[in-house]
Order: structure tokens, then sequence, then C-alpha cells
């Protein structure tokens, strides 16, 4: 047991690395006002309100502070998820990027030090019903960040895209 643990905690603390790399490499040729940027709408002739690169990294450092820091690391870490959507702070790109860094060395040094009976340990979060234990948690946390990391390649390409009258490929 203490072996496949040890493959699990491996590959999973790998697998949050390599979010990190990609969320970096779709952000870092961004600007700050660029990340901060909503180039769609979901209605027709609305203002642009989809996500911004920039919330979407404020939803996983949020997620991940709250689902593996706080409710399995116990830092403490009050969510506040509304506000990761529509935070209007507009921070520079750097400061989210660096909070977000933080928050996976936490993930990973979390994932680390889970025994072989941590895995299986019991688990609880607003909004997660279906994962009952950590290793659960933790596999559904990977699925997710990874769905909005394809998210900002999209917005990345489209923002690294706009032409110099604001119209992107698709606009």
């Amino acid at each position: 047991m203490a072996e496949l643990a040890a493959v699990v905690a491996g590959t999973l603390a790998g697998y949050y690395e390599e979010v990190r790399e990609s969320v970096h490499k779709w952000a870092d040729p961004l600007t700050t006002e660029q990340i901060w940027a909503r180039p769609f709408g979901f209605q027709e002739g609305a203002k642009p309100d989809g996500n911004s690169v920039g919330h979407l990294i404020l939803h996983l450092t949020g997620n991940l502070n709250y689902y593996i820091g706080a409710q399995i690391a116990g830092t403490g870490y009050v969510r506040h998820r509304d506000l990761e959507f529509t935070d209007a702070a507009k921070k520079l790109k750097e400061q989210v990027l660096a909070d977000f860094d933080r928050t996976i060395a936490m993930v990973v040094d979390t994932i680390r030090k889970q025994s072989p009976e941590d895995w299986t340990k019991p688990f609880a979060g607003e909004r997660e019903p279906l994962a009952k234990d950590r290793f659960t948690a933790v596999f559904r946390c990977a699925a997710h960040a990874y769905h909005h990391v394809g998210q900002m390649i999209y917005l990345s390409k489209e923002l690294t895209s706009l032409k110099p009258s604001g119209h992107g490929r698709l606009g």
C-alpha cells in the first residue's frame, strides 16, 4: 500500500506542477491589461461577460486553497468564491501568478505529506458532494484545474492575436 501511495502522491504532485507550468505558458505572454480582458460575451449585443485569464487564475488559486489547503492541510483559508470571478482590483499579473505559485507549492507539499491511510480519510467541502475521500478531492481538483487551463489557452491565443482595431479572429 505504501508503494501505491507513493506513486499516487508523485503522480498527482507532478500533475499540479504541470498545471502551474501551463498556466505560466499561457499567461506569461500577456500583459496585466490583457489578463483582465474579457473578450467574449455570451448574450447577443452584450458587453463581454466571459471569464478573463486573471479571474480564472484567481479561481484556481481560491479553489485549491479551499479544497486542498483548508480542507486537507488545515490552513484556515476562507474562500470568497464570487470574488474569484468578479474582483475588480486587477492586481498586477506578477502578483496573481505569485499567489498561484504559492498555492501550487502548498498543494504539492500537502500531497507529498499524505500517508497511505490519509488518502482514504473522509473529505467534505462545499460544492463538492462527490468527493468523499481525500484522493477523490485531490483528483477532482486536478481535473477542474486543467479544465480552466483549457479556457486560458483559448483566451491567450485570442488575446495575443488581437489586431490594433481591437477585433480578434472571432471579432
